[in-house]
């Protein structure tokens, strides 16, 4: 089952850049068991309408089902992980 990580962010959102590095963190422990798509809302205004994105950052992780989770603000490594096994990473 394919998993993937939106990272909906923006270069102006203070919270995103504090977000980047525990995303990096993880792509890098979890080795090609999901795929990460970083979204620039600016640049890509109609995915962020598309999945209802209203705050930054926003993580929407997603599996052949559809949406299986979606964090609002900075989150943190464990809870990320936890959705991402949920999701079948």
């Amino acid at each position: 089952m394919a998993v993937t990580l939106k990272d909906f962010y923006a270069d102006w959102c203070g919270p995103c850049k504090t977000q980047d590095p525990i995303l990096e963190e993880l792509e890098d422990d979890w080795e090609g068991r999901f795929d990460v798509e970083k979204v620039n809302v600016d640049e890509n205004q109609e995915t962020a309408n598309e999945y209802q994105v209203r705050s930054l950052p926003t993580l929407i992780i997603e599996n052949d089902d559809g949406v299986v989770e979606r964090f609002v603000g900075v989150t943190q490594r464990n809870d990320i992980e936890t959705a991402l096994e949920e999701a079948g990473a």
